[in-house]
């Protein structure tokens, strides 16, 4: 209990033990009214404490899950000591419960971002950090679901069994992944088509496949690179609802990687620009639009001067 208390506690209890010392009280006396403020004292500081917690959560605070310091990634040329610069000294701090998303031409360093936060490839100077891990060790921890252009489904399991894949590389007891399954399926709205495969499914299905089979470790973070690119636009549409509404479900922070500014718009927080030559971060937007948001809000002045205003933090070469 004392390491907690502050100075001006351990003030008095010096002056209590002078006391004591100087008038020869009895030590039953001075215990009594010393144990009484020191109580009274450890409770006042409890509640200066939360109070903190309260002025903080009211305020807004959001702690940051993924903190980008620095970063460059050069990828050497074979044979030679020259390279390419895919990142050039990126910064970047990203909230716990964010939706981010990552704009630019090809070629700007916004997959390989991600691909350094997932501990795909590894970072040529600076410092990434998840919760304070580095990512291998959040890789290891099991922090990122991934969704990739491309679900990647195997044709000859069924879509259960398909999104069960991972649960069973990890060997979790058979009743747990029945439950776990079930519960992936009704969040991506395809409880009906467990038992379909996955040349049964249209593209934008396939899609929340392999959405459900990156959230069936529970992971804190989604990374999702160009998910919607081979879509048609009804089906991207759709499947940004879902998305968005699949967020507010499970609270996950995401990195969503795309070319589309409206797309970026819709979905997001913030929206982080890319420039090429090298890759570098030139603006980070915040999109103020209200939530929840449907299709309507892209039609309104203020989408089309957000999209405008992303555009514009483009610096081409």
């Amino acid at each position: 209990m004392f390491f907690f208390v502050k100075k001006e506690i351990f003030f008095y209890i010096y002056l209590c033990l002078y006391i004591q010392y100087k008038t020869n009280c009895k030590g039953v006396e001075i215990s009594r009214e010393f144990s009484r403020f020191v109580s009274a004292s450890f409770f006042l500081l409890l509640e200066e404490n939360e109070m903190a917690e309260l002025k903080e959560k009211s305020s807004g605070y959001t702690p940051v899950q993924i903190e980008i310091k620095d970063l460059s990634v050069i990828y050497k040329d074979e044979g030679s000591d020259t390279g390419t610069t895919a990142l050039s000294h990126v910064n970047l701090d990203i909230k716990k419960g964010e939706f981010v998303s990552l704009v630019g031409p090809s070629g700007c360093g916004k997959t390989t971002l991600l691909r350094v936060i997932a501990d795909l490839i590894s970072k040529t100077s600076g410092e990434v950090f998840v919760d304070g891990l580095t990512p291998r060790e959040a890789r290891l921890s099991k922090k990122f679901g991934i969704v990739f252009q491309s679900p990647v489904l195997m044709d000859w399991r069924t879509i259960r069994r398909n999104i069960c894949l991972p649960l069973e590389l990890l060997k979790m007891p058979k009743p747990e992944r029945t439950k776990k399954v079930t519960e992936m399926l009704e969040i991506v709205g395809l409880q009906n088509f467990g038992y379909h495969y996955p040349r049964e499914l249209s593209g934008g299905m396939q899609q929340r496949v392999g959405i459900a089979r990156a959230l069936a470790l529970d992971p804190e973070i989604l990374l999702m690179d160009e998910p919607f690119s081979a879509l048609d636009e009804f089906t991207k549409e759709s499947l940004h609802e879902d998305l968005l509404r699949i967020w507010r479900q499970t609270h996950k922070t995401i990195i969503f990687v795309t070319h589309s500014l409206q797309e970026a718009v819709f979905l997001s927080d913030r929206v982080v620009v890319f420039s090429p030559h090298p890759g570098r971060v030139t603006s980070v937007v915040d999109i103020d639009i209200p939530r929840p948001r449907d299709k309507e809000c892209k039609n309104t002045q203020h989408f089309t001067e957000l999209v405008a205003r992303v555009r514009n933090g483009f610096e081409g070469v």
